[in-house]
């Protein structure tokens, strides 16, 4: 049973969720309104600007009709915008205050973001009887398969909570698009990983071995410390 706390954490993150996904929603209307005019911007929400400066601009040339749909679009995404960094502001809040969510945001690839939807969304850890199960749980092992008497792996189950999956997913592709960038310690299991395994089975592993992490420290205590690189 979850406290008051969690479950008031869980509202403020569900709301956030929530508000995120028709952001997603709006820049995509916007996007693709634009682009009937012949007015592409690059994806990605660092182009968000753009696609606003375009429907703003007076001297552009967007139907009447068309700009006065649009500026009401723009003026939703802004809207949403506001409400969003309020919430991350309230997320941001509880994650100091929160010794769990703290000790969670250690882990590489770990926000206050993820820790405070883990804290609020996952169940006790003494449920689980190890790292495997909890990360079974959340749909990130692989579907074993057997015939003629050997066992084949498969793709993730995604079964179990999924807005937890994803999170853990997009921190792990964090993880090895900064690691990438920046360069990859030689030994380390991630450098090993990438050498001979294609960039997304690696983040989904990755995603895996975080969540085993992330069972130890909820079932164990502690803070996250890095593995030493094998000589």
């Amino acid at each position: 049973v979850k406290s008051e706390e969690e479950q008031a954490s869980a509202a403020v993150f569900r709301a956030r969720d929530l508000l995120v996904r028709q952001r997603t929603q709006t820049i995509n209307a916007l996007r693709g309104h634009l682009a009937e005019y012949g007015l592409v911007v690059a994806q990605g929400p660092s182009h968000t600007a753009k696609l606003m400066e375009k429907v703003e601009d007076p001297e552009g040339d967007l139907p009447e009709a068309a700009r006065l749909a649009l500026t009401v679009l723009v003026d939703t995404l802004r809207s949403l915008e506001e409400r969003i960094n309020q919430l991350d502001a309230e997320i941001a809040r509880r994650a100091r205050e929160d010794e769990d969510v703290r000790r969670l945001a250690t882990i590489p690839g770990v926000g206050p973001i993820t820790a405070t939807a883990l804290v609020a969304l996952a169940p006790c850890a003494a449920i689980f009887r190890k790292g495997r199960d909890f990360a079974a749980w959340l749909g990130l092992t692989p579907l074993q398969r057997s015939t003629g008497g050997k066992q084949k792996l498969g793709a993730t189950s995604k079964m179990g909570e999924r807005t937890l999956r994803r999170l853990l997913i997009i921190g792990a592709s964090a993880v090895v698009r900064h690691a990438r960038r920046r360069g990859i310690r030689e030994g380390s299991w991630l450098g090993r990983m990438l050498a001979r395994k294609p960039p997304m089975l690696v983040v989904v592993a990755l995603a895996n071995k975080m969540a085993r992490i992330v069972w130890a420290l909820m079932a164990r205590g502690g803070t996250y410390r890095a593995p030493a690189v094998a000589a």
